[in-house]
């Protein structure tokens, strides 16, 4: 049974470990992809060892932070989808949600999703393409699982609904890549374009239960 001492020492350790995220945060705002595990150690007030004793290597660092970011999107666009609107305005609305997240953090973004690509270090070449997918796996997942919830799409409705939610989250993350890097139009243009190419196919099915659906 658990006693009062390690339920304390648990507790000490899950907050050194947000304040420890917290810093790696602060760093991956200022530096994007270059961030270093020496950087994270410098400005969390710690050694390299005692960052590595708590997330193993800069992938294990790499997964808690996304992790952290992943849950708040979701939680963000799972509110959008919830929101009382008509399924077009939550469609607009669930697109922009992911848009506005990565435009308001576009180095959080990027350190997320590309590699480092001017240094030669080790710790820097970090392959963050092995670590990405499945954060975009997770996302189409989630994603998959909201619109079989609230969308009636008939028979194998799971499976239908899993390739929706890939192909949505393909959709947005390959979109706001090329829009983030050339800023071709404005947000409000790609959310209104985007929803065009959804509201196909989306627009004709019922909903379940009569609810307000996805």
């Amino acid at each position: 049974m658990e006693t009062t001492q390690q339920a304390e020492q648990q507790r000490s350790a899950r907050q050194r470990r947000r304040q420890l995220l917290e810093a790696a945060d602060r760093v991956v705002l200022r530096d994007g992809p270059q961030a270093s595990m020496n950087a994270i150690a410098a400005e969390a007030g710690i050694t390299k060892p005692i960052l590595y004793r708590h997330f193993g290597d800069k992938g294990g660092l790499y997964r808690a932070l996304a992790k952290r970011h992943t849950d708040a999107l979701l939680d963000a666009l799972r509110a959008a989808l919830d929101a009382p609107a008509e399924r077009r305005q939550r469609v607009e609305a669930t697109l922009d949600t992911y848009l506005a997240a990565i435009e308001a953090r576009p180095q959080v973004y990027r350190f997320l999703m590309h590699p480092a690509e001017d240094s030669q270090l080790p710790e820097q070449g970090f392959d963050v393409g092995r670590h990405s997918a499945p954060l975009l796996r997770r996302l189409g997942e989630e994603l998959a699982k909201v619109i079989e919830e609230r969308v009636d799409l008939g028979p194998d409705s799971g499976q239908l609904a899993r390739v929706w939610g890939h192909g949505i989250v393909g959709m947005m993350h390959a979109a706001g890549d090329w829009w983030l890097g050339e800023r071709p139009c404005s947000r409000e243009q790609l959310v209104r374009s985007l929803a065009d190419l959804l509201w196909g196919r989306l627009a004709t099915v019922d909903d379940r239960d009569g609810g307000p659906g996805f």
